[in-house]
C-alpha cells in the first residue's frame, strides 16, 4: 500500500483533485448511509443547496490529495494571519492550533512545520492510531517529518504533548473529533448536542499556552492552498462544558466561512465509543 502511495503521490495536484471529486459523487450517489449522514448534517447547520453542494466533491478531493501530501514534493501554501503564529511564538507559552474538518487539515500542519517548525519550534498533532497494522504504519510514517511529530491518542500521547507545550512547542487539534466515552462533554454544535472533546481546553489551562484557530483552504484547479489562522476571541472558560461551547462556536464560525469545503459527511453527532 505505501508502494501504490508513492506512485500516486506523482500526480499533478489538479489531476488529483479531479479525480477525488468523481471519488466524492460516487461514494454520495452510492452510499445512502454517507449521503443521509451528510445531507442531515448540512441541514442541521442551515445551509442551502448552494452551500453544501460543493461539499461533495471537495470530501473525495480531500482523500485523493493525500498521496501527493504524504509522499509527493511540496506543493504551493500561502499564508494569511502568520503575524498571530509568530506573535504566540514570541511568548513562548506554547501554542495550541484547533482546526476543524475543513478543507486540507494535513496541509495546515505541514506549512507550519515547514516555515516555522524547523527554525523555531516544532509541532506535535494528535492522531487516533487506525485498528489495522499497515494503515496505523502508513500514517505515522507519513505525518512524522522534520519540525512535525505525532501523538497517539493516548495516556501517552497527552503527557507528549503537555511536555510540548511547557518547552514552547506547538501543538495541532481536531476539536470537532467525537472522543472516546469519559473523555469529552455534550455541548451544542450548529444547535444540535454533539459529544466534544474537553482536551484542547485542559491544555491551554495547564500550560497557559496560546489559542489560534487555523485552516487550509483548497484553492481551484490544483493551484495549492491558503493557511488562514486567526485568534480566538475569548479566553476559555475554565468550566469543561462552557469551554466545549465556545470551541464549538468557533470551529462554527470557521465551517460557515468556507461550507464548501466542510467534511459534512463525518458522523459529528454520533455516540462516543466505549474505549478503556
Amino acid at each position: 500500500m505505501t508502494s501504490l502511495f508513492k506512485f500516486l503521490s506523482i500526480l499533478p495536484l489538479w489531476l488529483a483533485q479531479g479525480l477525488g471529486a468523481a471519488l466524492g459523487w460516487l461514494v454520495f450517489v452510492c452510499s445512502g448511509v454517507y449521503r443521509r449522514r451528510f445531507l442531515a448534517n448540512a441541514r442541521q447547520a442551515g445551509l442551502s443547496r448552494r452551500q453544501w453542494l460543493p461539499a461533495v466533491a471537495a470530501a473525495g478531493k480531500l482523500t485523493a490529495e493525500l498521496p501527493r501530501l504524504w509522499f509527493g514534493s511540496a506543493v504551493p501554501v500561502s499564508w494569511r494571519g502568520a503575524e498571530h503564529v509568530e506573535a504566540a511564538l514570541l511568548r513562548g507559552k506554547g501554542l495550541v492550533f484547533l482546526t476543524p474538518h475543513l478543507g486540507c487539515f494535513e496541509v495546515a500542519a505541514q506549512a507550519y512545520a515547514l516555515r516555522y517548525g524547523l527554525t523555531q519550534q516544532p509541532m506535535t498533532v494528535l492522531f487516533r492510531p487506525h485498528r489495522k497494522p499497515w494503515l496505523r504504519e502508513l500514517v505515522a510514517q507519513a505525518r512524522t517529518r522534520p519540525g512535525l511529530h505525532a501523538a497517539p491518542a493516548t495516556m501517552a500521547g497527552v503527557k507528549q504533548m503537555v511536555k510540548a507545550l511547557k518547552r514552547g512547542q506547538s501543538l495541532g487539534l481536531l476539536p470537532d473529533q467525537v472522543p472516546p466515552a469519559g473523555l469529552g462533554v455534550w455541548a451544542p454544535f450548529f444547535g444540535r448536542d454533539a459529544y466534544t472533546m474537553t482536551l484542547s481546553a485542559r491544555l491551554v489551562r495547564q500550560t497557559d499556552a496560546t489559542v489560534l484557530l487555523a485552516w487550509g483552504e483548497r484553492l481551484p484547479w490544483g493551484r495549492g492552498f491558503t493557511v488562514h489562522v486567526q485568534p480566538m476571541e475569548q479566553a476559555l472558560s475554565s468550566d469543561a462544558t462552557l469551554a466545549a461551547t465556545q470551541i464549538n462556536a468557533a470551529m462554527e464560525q470557521l465551517v460557515l466561512a468556507c461550507p464548501q469545503q466542510y467534511l459534512w459527511g463525518y458522523a459529528r453527532y454520533k455516540q462516543p465509543r466505549q474505549d478503556a
